[in-house]
């Protein structure tokens, strides 16, 4: 009877197990994960369609000639085309009807124009292929240089991200027009601007010391 029992129970223990090793996992809660402001590499939406753009609360469309919106970028979303410029067109440094001039620093923006004016009497007029860029547009651009150059490392020599572009504070522009670049790299610490990077000749920002003189060039936008 003794043996039956056991034999009994030994069988409602195996039971018992064979039970226990098909139960399903017992699933751990993870912390909540958090969601950056914008990504640094934008995700690119196959089926994205241009979208309405949010400039201090008031609705504004993808400008005309822009091409579809095909990226999305969190945040940063809302702003992708403040300060963009169609290829090919320019505006003066004294053009504030236009946003990227508009919302360029106060002393970047005296600075900027009253080297116009100096240049122009000497014959250089200098015309303006960017200035402020919005969070999202600077994000745009770099998710653009990312793609072509086929890596982050690369693409920050040639593109800042937001964080670190100064054209998304207001305080960089990019200069074109014949003999510009070499006019103001010669006569720009005048007026208090400075070429920063070697591969960029056309990119000056407020910068001399407190002698007027511009600081050592960087090698590129990385560093």
């Amino acid at each position: 009877m003794r043996s039956s029992c056991r034999a009994e129970l030994a069988i409602v223990a195996a039971l018992a197990l064979a039970l226990t090793a098909c139960a399903a996992p017992t699933v751990r809660p993870t912390a909540a994960s958090t969601t950056p402001a914008f990504s640094a590499v934008p995700v690119v939406s196959s089926d994205a369609t241009p979208q309405t753009l949010a400039i201090g609360g008031a609705a504004n469309a993808t400008p005309a000639g822009a091409p579809a919106d095909t990226l999305t970028i969190g945040g940063a979303a809302v702003d992708t085309w403040n300060g963009w410029l169609p290829d090919g067109q320019t505006f003066s440094p004294f053009d504030t009807g236009k946003q990227p001039v508009a919302q360029l620093d106060p002393l970047l923006l005296k600075a900027i124009q009253e080297a116009a004016r100096v240049a122009q009497t000497q014959g250089v007029t200098i015309a303006l292929t960017s200035g402020w860029r919005s969070e999202g547009f600077q994000e745009r651009l770099f998710a653009d240089a990312v793609r072509q150059f086929g890596s982050v490392e690369v693409a920050q020599q040639f593109v800042a991200a937001p964080e670190t572009s100064r054209h998304v504070v207001g305080e960089a522009v990019d200069v074109t027009g014949t003999g510009v670049s070499d006019w103001l790299i010669r006569n720009g610490a005048q007026f208090g601007l400075c070429q920063i990077y070697a591969n960029e000749n056309w990119h000056f920002e407020i910068a001399v010391d407190q002698n007027g003189r511009c600081p050592p060039l960087r090698a590129n936008a990385a560093g």
